[in-house]
């Protein structure tokens, strides 16, 4: 698997884009391009294709142009790569008024980032321990922390529960994409897994042997639909994250 990094662009290139302090349109540019239709179309491409397909000159081939035309606007992958996270770190919904308190802030947090890596599978394979420093994640940053601002958390606690549910979601959203990734990379659908591995499994499986394996994995797979279930995984981890958080504030006020 692909795994990129982001932040391995020049720095004031890379900010320079990110912030749009320098875009213009040289006489040698395309006058129906720019860095925003750039890095649109390599988000299609990243989306589509995965990060193994993302270049310059695929992101050039998809906007029908030249790949040096490409360099008017972006000085190079690492930099388009940095402006591409954050663009669609922009896309998370940050409304004001949530209700639920801070509980039902963090659950749309988790819910709306959850939701990003499902549109975008790719940002499971960044590395993002020198975060991107542009516009659109600053101000997720902000408007996560703001969710658990005034509850009796220190600062230092307000970023590592932000942390926490990230981490979460990230943990969580990777097995949903790579269940429903599992299909078109075999061939086969968990029905068609399932039937062909069971006559081998009444085989093996001894319930004599193994009580709790086979009494938990027979109430799991009915109750879940299956061996695995992403969805079920997601809420009842989630809540009990959330109780963790709780638990720690009560302890503060006791």
């Amino acid at each position: 698997m692909t795994i990129e990094y982001s932040g391995k662009g020049d720095p004031a290139r890379s900010l320079a884009l990110l912030w749009r302090t320098s875009e213009r349109t040289s006489r040698k540019g395309k006058p129906d391009l720019s860095v925003d239709k750039i890095v649109r179309a390599a988000i299609e491409v990243a989306d589509a294709e995965g990060l193994q397909a993302l270049s310059m000159r695929r992101v050039a081939e998809k906007l029908g142009v030249g790949t040096m035309s490409l360099y008017t606007y972006v000085p190079g992958k690492p930099e388009l790569f940095d402006v591409m996270l954050d663009t669609v770190y922009g896309e998370t919904a940050r409304p004001e008024d949530v209700p639920g308190g801070w509980r039902g802030r963090l659950a749309l947090i988790a819910r709306e980032n959850w939701a990003l890596y499902v549109r975008h599978p790719w940002l499971l394979q960044v590395a993002t321990s020198r975060p991107v420093l542009g516009p659109n994640v600053v101000a997720k940053y902000d408007y996560e922390l703001r969710a658990v601002s005034g509850i009796g958390l220190t600062d230092v606690e307000m970023d590592s529960v932000i942390t926490l549910i990230t981490g979460f979601v990230h943990g969580t959203a990777r097995g949903a994409v790579e269940a429903a990734q599992a299909e078109s990379a075999t061939g086969m659908s968990d029905d068609q897994w399932w039937a062909a591995h069971a006559p081998f499994l009444s085989r093996i499986a001894d319930a004599s042997r193994y009580p709790t394996a086979a009494r938990v994995g027979e109430a799991a797979a009915e109750a879940l639909g299956g061996a695995y279930s992403a969805e079920h995984a997601f809420k009842f981890g989630l809540e009990r994250v959330l109780d963790g958080i709780e638990a720690l504030i009560a302890g503060r006020a006791s």
